[in-house]
């Protein structure tokens, strides 16, 4: 395990610096990458999810962009700058973005050089496709006994490809299996969201909702008389299970994943057991 740490660790630090270059600018050391070169360069770094944009004339000046937040407002001296030193070129609508920076530094140089080779991709959905298994003790169904049993189930998950998105959505299907002592199972379709607190290329940690579930029981009941009685039933909810996970990339197009995927719901009530949800799966770019 402490191997595998350190090799994702190096692994992960190799991404981060290929591809820059150290700059000072106003005394401060960086290591910036170059996303766009032309008439006008689009560099950035990030620290601990926190992006930097810098732009560099052909005078080799380089300018900060800078969205500064007073209170809950946004000042957008960026939009200022970049107007500026594209010669008014319109940025009322330009958003914060890598992707946006990009494309307007790209438009400002195909404008300046006819020479000039666009640099900027169409935006496209990516996908990855994955597998996983674990226990669960239903922690929204009644379970006396906290009872644990075996979970299997998929998702396809869709992304914007042409970014390291933070945001993707999830369309997932589970089965969760009965017990001797917990005649209870389900099968789940979810609708859900990711949001990755740390986005890297080679290790990534998100919180998930999943938004919407269609869940199809099978239970079994004991009446008055000590008759078993079979139940299944239907049901659509928006519950809001909240939960979070992990992937950690292995090769070029694989990721193992960990996941505790139900830990607790805004719409639905646990039912007294603390929550045990948890999940190991690979996931497969598409």
């Amino acid at each position: 395990m402490k191997k595998l740490l350190l090799f994702s660790l190096l692994f992960l630090t190799f991404h981060v610096n290929y591809g820059q270059e150290n700059y000072t600018l106003n005394g401060e050391s960086l290591n910036l990458k170059m996303e766009a070169e032309g008439s006008l360069d689009l560099l950035w770094t990030s620290d601990s999810g926190n992006y930097r944009y810098f732009v560099k004339t052909e005078n080799d000046e380089i300018t900060e962009l800078k969205n500064t937040k007073d209170n809950k407002t946004y000042l957008e001296e960026y939009k200022t700058t970049l107007s500026h030193l594209t010669n008014g070129m319109a940025t009322d609508k330009l958003k914060f973005t890598l992707y946006d920076l990009k494309a307007f530094i790209n438009t400002y140089n195909i404008s300046a050089d006819s020479n000039y080779t666009s640099v900027v991709k169409t935006r496209k959905l990516g996908l990855r496709l994955g597998v996983f298994g674990g226990l669960t003790n239903n922690p929204f169904v009644d379970n006396p006994e906290n009872t644990k049993v075996m979970l299997i189930g998929g998702e396809l998950e869709f992304f914007e490809a042409s970014t390291l998105s933070r945001h993707s959505g999830f369309l997932q299907g589970r089965h969760t299996f009965d017990a001797d002592d917990f005649n209870y199972s389900t099968n789940e379709i979810a609708l859900g969201y990711r949001y990755r607190i740390i986005n890297q290329s080679a290790f990534s940690l998100y919180g998930q909702v999943k938004l919407a579930t269609l869940n199809i029981t099978s239970s079994t009941i004991d009446d008055e008389d000590g008759n078993s009685e079979s139940i299944s039933d239907t049901s659509f909810d928006v519950p809001f299970i909240f939960g979070i996970g992990a992937d950690i990339k292995i090769g070029n197009h694989g990721y193992i994943t960990i996941a505790y995927g139900e830990l607790f719901a805004v719409f639905l009530d646990n039912q007294g057991n603390f929550s045990t949800d948890i999940s190991i799966g690979y996931k497969l770019n598409l």
